[in-house]
């Protein structure tokens, strides 16, 4: 319906339990929206011009409008709210807590002790988030239509991981793929069976060859 705002800060507030809004004025339009601990500090100050994506949620007794500081970190709340028992307060939990790529990085490799960091998801919450989401990150990927030039090692499996993760990040098909041919020819990484290894080095590699 609202896929971004931009406009200018007119107002940022903390309310009780750690909820931050965001007065935005568009437009002589002052919207109102619940926002990130996180990205609360990384705004600029008030007055400044600033774009957040959004997602509106229309509930029985009340419509509220969140706001992200990138498309990847919206459409992953988009899917954190999706699974059973997730609501909007704990999906940003989630996402402020451990910060957008080592969420997604422990989603896809199943890392529940780095899920459960974040206050009120315990071992089960942890699972259900892991299993579902990573489901439907996979199903994602394939819609994609990647292409797969997957080295001698590791294995498809670690690659798969690799690629679910920076195409949740918001990376493209083609940077995701050089990103995986510029590690598998490092030496320590290539060695690695530790997904997580690959992932974190193909992020490395993707925000200095973006810069």
């Amino acid at each position: 319906m609202i896929a971004y705002l931009k406009g200018t800060i007119a107002g940022i507030s903390k309310s009780s339990g750690n909820r931050w809004t965001l007065i935005l004025e568009v437009n002589q339009i002052g919207y109102e929206l619940q926002i990130p601990p996180l990205l609360a500090q990384q705004l600029p100050e008030i007055g400044a011009i600033t774009q957040v994506f959004t997602h509106f949620q229309i509930k029985e007794d009340q419509t509220v409008l969140y706001g992200f500081g990138s498309t990847a970190e919206r459409d992953l709340f988009r899917q954190l709210i999706s699974v059973s028992g997730i609501g909007a307060a704990l999906a940003i939990a989630l996402i402020d807590t451990l910060g957008l790529p080592d969420l997604v990085q422990a989603i896809v490799t199943g890392n529940i002790r780095a899920l459960t960091k974040t206050p009120g998801v315990g071992n089960k919450t942890a699972e259900r988030i892991a299993l579902e989401l990573k489901t439907k990150l996979s199903q994602w990927r394939t819609e994609t239509g990647l292409s797969k030039a997957i080295p001698s090692s590791p294995s498809a499996a670690i690659i798969e991981d690799v690629e679910m993760t920076l195409l949740a990040l918001g990376y493209t098909n083609n940077e995701v793929s050089k990103a995986i041919k510029a590690v598998s020819e490092d030496g320590l990484i290539a060695k690695s069976k530790n997904a997580e290894d690959w992932i974190r080095g193909a992020i490395s590699w993707l925000s200095q060859a973006i810069e």
